[in-house]
């Protein structure tokens, strides 16, 4: 069975193409293909209110190419949703109206708490061992989703309207953080030793910046020392020492002081990255989904 999903981000769109395979009854999720193209639509929607013209015809263009693609791979099952930037553009509707109408792609928007969810599809924490406790956070373009599993089961999911584009764009206030640290606080409390599991493009280029061994956490302190060192050279310097894309260049900086925040308020001294991101966890619900409907 082959699956495609799409995620419409505040900062990129991409396309991931799954073939699931049956091993021993157990489902595996084999990548077939992943596009990403940097729309930035967060850049017009935050300032703006609305996605302009020139990145509709972005989306537009963007949407037929992963059309083509999913013809291509014969796909038989596609999920499309998109987060924050969609989720505040007033003219989102418009959109969503005119890819269905030329692509056939129905885009599903998503709130904040849904996203978190879908993060949580990919159930790494449940491979893990039962003596820690696991916060999941996953920094996008216009929001932070954190996701608290302990003992086992899912204890807590909250969506903050704290994102890169936001920051880069001084669109966070001091009382954002503060509820965003009280929650941490209030929700986090666990008698197990707490660890972070991070998903976002961000830090996952930190990780690979780190040279670290798959499986292998990344310390706070070792996000603490990129973030100054990052945030100390010029946007043209991160792009040229570092090797970074100009749409990643920029956004790195807030990504890592979100995470950073984040896991000194939850006192986590440790963030496991795992590669995986909305659009693995669309693939398992969609998965799930057409399980369900063939049964």
């Amino acid at each position: 069975m082959k699956l495609a999903a799409i995620d419409i981000g505040s900062n990129a769109a991409r396309l991931l193409i799954s073939e699931v395979i049956s091993d021993n009854g157990r489902p595996q999720f084999n990548k077939l293909n992943f596009v990403r193209v940097p729309l930035r639509l967060g850049f017009d929607v935050f300032e703006k209110g609305e996605i302009t013209k020139p990145r509709i015809g972005m989306i537009m263009q963007t949407m037929k190419a992963y059309n083509h693609l999913i013809n291509v791979y014969g796909i038989e099952y596609v999920i499309a949703c998109a987060t924050s930037a969609m989720r505040d553009a007033r003219n989102s509707n418009d959109i969503i109206r005119k890819v269905k109408l030329e692509t056939g792609i129905e885009i599903k928007v998503i709130s904040g708490d849904e996203e978190a969810s879908f993060i949580y599809e990919n159930h790494i924490a449940e491979n893990l061992d039962n003596e820690h406790a696991y916060l999941y956070i996953d920094v996008g373009g216009g929001s932070t989703e954190l996701t608290f599993f302990a003992e086992g089961k899912l204890r807590y999911k909250e969506s903050f309207n704290i994102g890169t584009i936001r920051l880069l764009k001084n669109m966070v206030t001091e009382k954002q953080w503060d509820e965003m640290r009280d929650h941490l606080k209030n929700n986090t409390r666990s008698k197990l030793s707490l660890i972070a599991i991070g998903s976002g493009g961000n830090i996952n280029k930190i990780f690979s910046l780190s040279k670290k061994k798959d499986g292998k956490p990344l310390s706070l302190e070792l996000l603490k020392d990129y973030y100054k060192e990052l945030s100390s050279v010029t946007l043209e310097d991160r792009i040229r020492i570092y090797k970074l894309r100009s749409d990643r260049a920029d956004v790195i900086v807030p990504a890592l002081q979100i995470y950073v925040n984040v896991m000194r308020w939850a006192n986590i001294g440790e963030i496991y990255v795992p590669k995986i991101g909305l659009a693995d966890g669309l693939i398992q619900i969609l998965y799930e989904r057409v399980k369900e409907s063939s049964n």
